[in-house]
């Protein structure tokens, strides 16, 4: 797997749109390519960000959120939620290489990875390509962050190894390996969180990927959601007294 990080001009709300980024970003596209995007420079380019100065964040957040714990439920003051399926800090938005606004996540994060994986494939002339839109989180019991994928197009999103026998004969049951939330993390580690200026990057030679020329089915989709109530962590996520946002997604 190669990983190349793409620096890019400098996205202000409403400076560009995503394909005008792109295209002078990225000249040349090999087949059987993956483009990562960061969430952040989408939703500026699609105008979802908000002037920090008279906003109040914790009602944009709840706007934004599906569900929700208050910000003085943690030590360091910050909310954490439910939101479009992913469980991250103050419902995607953030403040970071935002000059003064508040960036929200692209409005239809599917939406985007599509319109995106579609200007690819006419631009390049290819029908191979992925995308990947990606953000950061934390995980439990580590610090710092690591890389997301929030969405995703134009590819098998889960390889999976259900039915098949480990090293010793033993057949796996549950096992399958996230594609998406895996090049994510590599990608974000070159594209960076500081002032690198790098928001995509361009994942190649990638032998075991099953790409697809079309958008992601609506099934295909929820194989990689599970409900509160299947979750692994379930008992943990059930027991905390979660507010109802006001995306409900």
């Amino acid at each position: 797997m190669i990983i190349e990080s793409v620096k890019t001009r400098r996205v202000t709300p409403g400076g560009c749109t995503i394909g005008e980024l792109l295209d002078e970003s990225i000249p040349r596209l090999a087949p059987r390519s993956i483009v990562a995007v960061a969430a952040k420079v989408i939703a500026l380019c699609e105008g979802r960000a908000v002037a920090m100065e008279g906003t109040d964040k914790d009602s944009l957040i709840r706007q934004e959120a599906d569900r929700y714990l208050p910000s003085t439920s943690n030590p360091y003051n910050v909310t954490i939620s439910i939101t479009r399926h992913h469980l991250v800090a103050s419902g995607g938005i953030d403040e970071s290489n935002g000059d003064g606004y508040y960036v929200l996540w692209p409005e239809d994060l599917q939406a985007s990875a599509n319109a995106i994986r579609s200007h690819l494939c006419t631009a390049h002339d290819t029908q191979d390509i992925g995308v990947i839109i990606t953000d950061s989180t934390t995980r439990p019991f580590q610090w710092g962050t690591t890389g997301l994928g929030i969405a995703y197009s134009g590819f098998a999103p889960l390889k999976d190894y259900r039915g098949t026998k480990d090293l010793f004969g033993r057949e796996l049951q549950f096992q399958q390996n996230n594609l998406v939330n895996g090049l994510a993390a590599a990608a974000v580690t070159l594209m960076g969180e500081g002032d690198e200026q790098t928001p995509l990057a361009i994942i190649s030679d990638l032998p075991a990927i099953d790409f697809q020329r079309r958008d992601p089915t609506e099934e295909e989709l929820a194989t990689l959601r599970i409900g509160l109530e299947e979750d692994l962590y379930a008992p943990l996520l059930q027991s905390v007294p979660w507010l109802r946002g006001n995306r409900q997604g």
